[in-house]
């Protein structure tokens, strides 16, 4: 405080000296300027620096969860497809190569060679995805996806602070579209896990194309929740640690069960906004019990029974 006083003293001073001469008023504003500059590296060290320390030392505390798609989706929505529709709209390009290879086959390919791709038989629901699919109206992804693991997440019913958290910290793993923020804008559509188009493999073509922004996504977003079923490493494999979960029921791997668990406690994760780890480990959810936590190279992986 001393140092201020003394320094607002000599400013006082120097406004009573006679300005009319040139050579003292380029002297009142240097002295001015200087008192300025004395000011603020009083304040900086007294109350700033510690607190831009910690900012900068301190990691983002944050989540994000790797999730599937699933074959049912809900029809309708709004709008029409465009960049703006996805995250990572540097490589809108790239998804937009995917899309257009799977329209051209939808309207114009042979009946057979659609049936492969969209797992379908039955020609009339078919016909639903026989359109241009850059014309078909979108809706936010998490809304579109209507499998099991959507229904147990149950997205529409939570608190508007559990929808924010699943807009925010979830990715998904379409078959069309590569990964995805669960806000995204998406179409109605149709392609079978694992099936190619005319030749065209998805996944291997994401894999290439997306998985160094995803590394770089990742990087900065903290601990990392892997809750996609295994085929989806084809698209994106993780590299940096991160934690995934396995279903037991009397002490045997679940895979219909597993998709409703996972959705399970995606739910229970965005009603508690799950930030870090020690935060999951810790969430009592119904008819989960966690019977063994295993570290395998830079996973590491949650085991849950379930238990009626």
């Amino acid at each position: 405080m001393a140092a201020v006083t003394a320094v607002l003293s000599a400013f006082h001073a120097s406004t009573s000296l006679p300005v009319s001469n040139r050579l003292l008023r380029l002297r009142a504003v240097a002295l001015y300027t200087y008192i300025l500059f004395v000011l603020c590296v009083i304040f900086v060290h007294s109350s700033q620096i510690p607190i831009l320390l910690v900012n900068f030392n301190q990691k983002e505390v944050t989540m994000t969860i790797l999730f599937a798609p699933s074959e049912a989706k809900q029809e309708g929505g709004t709008a029409r497809l465009d960049r703006d529709s996805f995250c990572f709209p540097k490589l809108y390009e790239k998804r937009l190569e995917v899309a257009l290879r799977y329209s051209e086959l939808l309207e114009n390919g042979p009946l057979e060679k659609i049936k492969k791709v969209t797992g379908l038989k039955d020609e009339k629901q078919i016909e639903r995805y026989r359109t241009n699919i850059l014309e078909a109206p979108v809706m936010k992804a998490v809304e579109r996806y209507s499998g099991v693991a959507y229904e147990y997440l149950g997205y529409e019913t939570l608190a508007p602070g559990g929808r924010e958290y699943i807009d925010e910290h979830l990715i998904i793993f379409s078959n069309l579209f590569g990964p995805i923020c669960a806000s995204d804008k998406i179409p109605d559509y149709k392609l079978k896990q694992g099936e190619h188009i005319e030749g065209f493999a998805p996944e291997k073509f994401y894999k290439e194309h997306f998985s160094d922004a995803l590394d770089e996504y990742l990087q900065k977003r903290g601990t990392v929740v892997d809750l996609r079923a295994g085929f989806y490493e084809k698209f994106y494999k993780i590299e940096s640690p991160h934690i995934t979960m396995k279903f037991l029921k009397n002490g045997k791997s679940v895979s219909h069960w597993a998709k409703a668990y996972r959705g399970k406690v995606l739910r229970e994760m965005a009603k508690r906004a799950i930030m870090d780890e020690e935060s999951l480990l810790a969430m009592d959810i119904e008819n989960l019990g966690i019977v063994d936590i295993k570290q395998i190279k830079n996973r590491k992986e949650i085991v849950y029974e379930i238990v009626q």
